[in-house]
């Protein structure tokens, strides 16, 4: 081999290295969440809460007492970063071992696709929130009926750790667990390289709410390895 091609050869090999190198920090180490403080556990944990509303602000029931005006909402996307992050507080509360740590991790992602925790609180009204409330999953701003996917309700993940998010439980709210597949009815996934934020959407009786959550990197790569392994 001559020096020009062992030079060209030996600058690929180290552009190759420096990529995955990149890639590797950008979805950080698979047990460095093993390592983080309570407080960073918390902040990344807490990344993925959000609130809304079901109705406007100003919706009265009128003669339907059957019902609430509206109802505050919460959500908290159950994404692999906030499963870990609820692991690590997990396993520094109970002073659990790193395998029944990443145990607790693998029981969280054997839920489901991914798992949004949606939290209702009816706003005065009978305070009863009905048995056939819908939620739907899709990119942010899409009309495409075909690019949107219905969640499942799964009252059993109440009892995964790691699904439980890192906030204190706010008992005016009810909470449910919501599994979304990552891909459509026709194959495709469910997110694509352009879309730059994921939507809910909750809709009681006939009103809805709507909240956002970026999609980053990691979260991007992380999603696109489940879906392609279903």
């Amino acid at each position: 081999m001559t020096p020009r091609r062992h030079r060209a050869r030996v600058w690929g090999l180290s552009v190759l290295l420096a990529c995955a190198a990149a890639a590797l920090l950008a979805q950080g180490a698979p047990d460095d969440y093993l390592n983080w403080s309570a407080s960073q556990a918390e902040s990344i944990g807490k990344e993925m809460y959000v609130k809304g509303r079901v109705g406007g602000i100003w919706d009265t029931r009128l003669l339907k007492t059957e019902r609430s005006y509206n109802y505050k909402l919460a959500a908290t996307w159950l994404t692999p970063q906030v499963i870990r992050a609820a692991a690590r507080l997990e396993q520094l509360r109970q002073r659990l071992s790193v395998d029944q740590t990443r145990a607790l991790v693998a029981a969280a992602e054997a839920a489901g696709d991914t798992v949004i925790m949606v939290e209702i609180d009816p706003r005065e009204g009978s305070g009863v929130i009905p048995s056939d409330w819908v939620a739907f999953l899709q990119p942010a701003g899409t009309t495409d009926a075909a690019r949107t996917v219905s969640g499942v309700n799964s009252p059993r993940l109440r009892d995964v750790a790691a699904l439980a998010g890192v906030l204190r439980r706010n008992y005016d709210y009810d909470r449910f667990w919501v599994i979304f597949p990552l891909k459509t009815s026709s194959g495709q996934p469910l997110f694509s390289a352009s879309d730059r934020e994921a939507e809910l959407i909750v809709r009681i009786y006939d009103k809805e709410g709507r909240v956002h959550w970026p999609i980053l990197d990691s979260i991007r790569q992380r999603l696109a390895a489940r879906a392609s392994a279903k």
